[in-house]
């Protein structure tokens, strides 16, 4: 057996009219570098074809920065099928394909084409070569086999057992003295790194709506911790203003709208809005800010919702809203800022055209644009801070973008970013101490017979799982998953997410599997984003709120990717950089396929717990008062086979004095 491309080209089709395209990424290679990239990417291509196909792999380095090979695209669109269309000798095997095809459908990939899904750069694998590979694997792949990927080269099939994971994924693991953007940007124009993101490149993007649950939790707690708003009040009458209406930032209308909110969201780029608003997500569009505003005021006088896309620059409409002292209760920014040398953040001043050309033509001016861009918006932030507005960093790596800058004074200890900012990242603040520390996290699942009528009998059953009157968060996870066919939340595939515990996810995961087990429901594909509990360390996002210097650390998800993989996840992935940029994360993730069998009865009452806890006891570990509640209970109702770890506290008092 033979595992290769066809050895006969596929016609080279035309791009489809509408849909957005990657920009340049910018051709930077010495000659000895394109050479090897070239040969590389030839290395998918039967010998024969490399004389026809070279060339073409040359002009789209040249022009795109990336060698894409668009000649080994499938035509049209690439919409998850139901699981049983799919060819397979494993359930597992047709599962991923399903889901790798959702991610690059036109609804859900932010440029299709480019295989990126979401966050500007994070792809499910590298180039449609290795696209049509790991289609081939998955087809043949059997289950007492393991197909391995590595920066999306399959690297090939390996014998394990039914009980060993049937996929098992990394992207960029650079090499520490490596491990930074400029020699990223090099080995992925080569051909050997691959940004993953943080489900992209772990195939468990499931749309906007992941992140419009987080947004809604991180709204609604924002609003009771730094507002005063009672817990069963929602945002009715208050004012959020934010920027980016991309894959992930898409969801800030959505979220603030299902809050009670209202909502003004800054957008260069305006087939972005133009998706949300087919997708009814925002509900007016603007490019007068004090239309927006206007609109905004009308809306809060009367305590209802409202969603507003303001087309053009955040940092102009911030300049606006101050000389008008206009009230802005929340404020934060969910541009693609991990990215903002390569487009995921652009300045004032100029056009989203512009921006594209320069990135094209002039990188470094671009970059000076981005650093006084800025520069300007942490000064005008500040002066509406001062008066005022809870801001918070939401997880884009925008604030160490300002540090980056040049903006020193941003610094929380005056002397580097190890201690974080002056201003908080959501997950200190809020999602942090509120959500992870107890375990909350967005668990999520796709009901891969693509029937609407099996997601709506999953969210009944989820619901059945909660007791609303336990936690204040389950309360608010209670309402969500009671509304979430109301809210049409569902962009692709049939699948939705759901802020649960260790005891949640566990019940809720057992619960479905019964369900395909006693066929009420076709499989389910089960999975998690890795901004969670345990999956990721990441020191200005997910661990930002762990102050015993272990944020610089990377063993938690780690060790969550090789407890996953060890419990027999059906795929397990670990990457680094999702979310906040290349050297600042590491972060893994697992999907799990629930066919009804007792086996992964088993293999869930391990995996669960595990992905879950591990996370809790780090937390508990740094002293993080809710994780250390939780850890103590935990350890009193799974006396058996669990135990974690606890601290002796120290009175502070006692090492001031000894410090004096």
């Amino acid at each position: 057996m033979q595992m290769t491309l066809d050895h006969q080209l596929p016609p080279y089709l035309p791009f489809r009219e509408g849909i957005r395209r990657a920009p340049d990424r910018g051709y930077r290679l010495t000659k000895s570098q394109t050479y090897i990239a070239l040969k590389n990417a030839l290395r998918y291509i039967p010998t024969e074809l490399h004389s026809r196909v070279a060339p073409e792999f040359l002009n789209e380095l040249k022009t795109r920065g990336r060698i894409y090979g668009y000649r080994f695209r499938p035509g049209g669109d690439l919409r998850a099928q139901p699981v049983d269309q799919y060819n397979g000798n494993c359930l597992e095997g047709k599962a991923f394909q399903a889901m790798i095809d959702n991610n690059l459908s036109f609804d859900i990939a932010l440029y299709p084409y480019e295989l990126v899904t979401y966050g500007e750069t994070g792809q499910v694998c590298q180039n449609w070569m290795q696209y049509r590979l790991i289609k081939k694997y998955l087809e043949l792949m059997r289950q007492d086999q393991t197909l391995v990927v590595e920066s999306g080269h399959p690297l090939g099939l390996f014998k394990s057992s039914p009980d060993a994971p049937r996929v098992i994924i990394t992207n960029s693991m650079m090499v520490g003295m490596f491990d930074n953007q400029a020699d990223w940007e090099i080995a992925a124009q080569m051909g050997v790194a691959n940004y993953g993101q943080m489900t992209a490149g772990g195939w468990m993007y499931i749309g906007p709506q992941g992140i419009v649950h987080g947004t809604f939790n991180t709204l609604l707690n924002a609003g009771r911790l730094k507002l005063g708003i009672p817990n069963h009040e929602d945002l009715r009458g208050y004012l959020f203003v934010s920027s980016g209406l991309g894959g992930m930032s898409g969801a800030q209308p959505k979220a603030a709208y299902i809050a009670g909110a209202v909502s003004v969201i800054a957008e260069v780029d305006y087939s972005r809005i133009e998706t949300r608003r087919q997708q009814g997500w925002v509900q007016r569009v603007t490019t007068n800010m004090q239309t927006a505003f206007d609109w905004a005021g009308e809306s809060l006088e009367r305590k209802e919702p409202l969603s507003v896309a303001y087309h053009g620059n955040i940092v102009e409409l911030l300049e606006y809203a101050e000389n008008k002292k206009i009230r802005i209760d929340l404020l934060s920014d969910q541009t693609s800022c991990h990215e903002p040398y390569t487009g995921g953040y652009c300045p004032a001043g100029i056009t989203f055209e512009e921006r594209t050309r320069l990135l094209h033509e002039d990188r470094d001016t671009f970059g000076i644009l981005v650093n006084k861009s800025l520069r300007r918006h942490y000064e005008v932030i500040k002066k509406l801070i001062a008066r005022g507005t809870y801001f918070f960093d939401y997880g884009n790596s925008f604030l160490k973008a300002i540090y980056d800058a040049g903006v020193k004074e941003i610094s929380r200890n005056g002397v580097d970013e190890k201690e974080g900012f002056i201003w908080p990242s959501y997950v200190e603040d809020i999602m942090g101490p509120e959500l992870f520390d107890y375990g909350y996290g967005p668990f999520r699942w796709v009901c891969l017979s693509g029937k609407h009528e099996d997601l709506i009998k999953t969210d009944k059953a989820a619901m059945a799982c909660i007791d609303p009157n336990r936690r204040g968060q389950d309360r608010d996870n209670w309402i969500w998953i009671r509304d979430a066919e109301r809210h049409n939340l569902v962009v692709g595939t049939q699948a939705r997410i759901l802020y649960q515990d260790a005891e949640g996810r566990l019940k809720i995961a057992l619960r479905f599997n019964e369900m395909v087990r006693n066929g009420e429901i076709g499989p389910v594909m089960l999975g998690r984003d890795h901004h969670d509990v345990s999956g990721t360390d990441s020191p200005f996002r997910e661990t930002a709120n762990i102050k015993d210097g272990s944020n610089v650390m990377a063993d938690m998800a780690v060790q969550c990717f090789a407890g996953n993989a060890a419990r027999g996840m059906s795929l397990v992935a670990l990457h680094n950089g999702g979310g906040v940029g290349i050297g600042k994360a590491v972060n893994g993730g697992f999907g799990m396929v629930c066919d009804g069998s007792r086996r992964v009865d088993e293999i869930l009452r391990s995996a669960m717990i595990w992905d879950v806890m591990g996370g809790v006891a780090r937390r508990a570990w740094a002293c993080n008062e809710n994780a250390m509640a939780v850890t103590r209970e935990f350890n009193k109702t799974y006396p058996g086979g669990y135990h974690i770890t606890e601290p002796f506290l120290v009175d502070d008092m006692l090492l001031k004095n000894i410090l004096s």
